[in-house]
């Protein structure tokens, strides 16, 4: 329900994301504290394919921007970045499990590195955004960037600073958290985007935002067979 009322809510909550903002910085110095000691998991190439880990509002949305990336082999929506076992869809949008929407994404490193995922992950959301993305809020929807190893900490780190020289230091909401699970969602919200064209929250938000993506970065698109 609240995806298909999303349009009644966006204006009245602007106030509320705008006092979020102001102590964005402060939370996310605190969580870098409590961080700081966990080690991030690692997750061996299969079959020549590696696997990364991003959270950007609906994950729907985010499925379907990396899945129209070259070298994509496949995004999968799930849940990460919280402190429950088996979270699920009802659970993780009461926010009591610290989970987020996220994707695992699936690609060729041979056709497209960690950095340009990284590019794509921050050039398709509002860097800026606290706790969701566009009509979506809390918690649960908020932006993570999870690293596997201090060579792509560094790889997140160094593109941060870069956007804050834009934005103003403290201003990108992005967490930068260490990997440690990633927990499928329900069959039926995977290639949701896909099979739900004609589902309102797709048709207002999902592919709206898909397209501003495929507008930014034309050069990294599949070709239409490859998709």
């Amino acid at each position: 329900m609240r995806k298909f009322c999303y349009l009644f809510f966006s204006f009245a909550l602007i106030s509320i994301q705008a006092s979020c903002q102001s102590s964005n910085e402060t939370n996310k110095k605190i969580e870098a504290e409590a961080q700081a000691t966990i080690e991030p998991v690692e997750v061996p190439p299969q079959n020549g394919l590696e696997r990364a880990y991003f959270a950007s509002g609906c994950f729907w949305c985010v499925e379907a921007i990396y899945e129209s990336v070259k070298g994509v082999k496949e995004s999968i929506s799930g849940y990460s970045g919280g402190h429950t076992e088996n979270p699920t869809y009802e659970s993780s949008n009461t926010g009591r499990t610290g989970h987020a929407e996220a994707v695992e994404v699936i690609y060729n490193p041979e056709v497209v590195s960690f950095k340009t995922l990284v590019d794509v992950y921050f050039g398709s959301q509002n860097v800026t955004q606290v706790n969701g993305q566009g009509p979506d809020h809390g918690s649960q929807y908020r932006s993570i960037i999870f690293y596997q190893n201090p060579a792509q900490k560094e790889i997140i780190e160094s593109k941060i600073s870069e956007l804050e020289k834009e934005y103003g230091e403290g201003k990108v909401a992005a967490q930068v958290l260490p990997f440690q699970k990633f927990w499928d969602a329900e069959n039926y919200h995977q290639d949701y985007e896909k099979r739900n064209p004609t589902n309102p929250y797709i048709q207002n938000v999902s592919i709206p935002r898909l397209k501003r993506f495929q507008k930014k970065f034309p050069e990294l698109l599949k070709e239409p067979a490859d998709h």
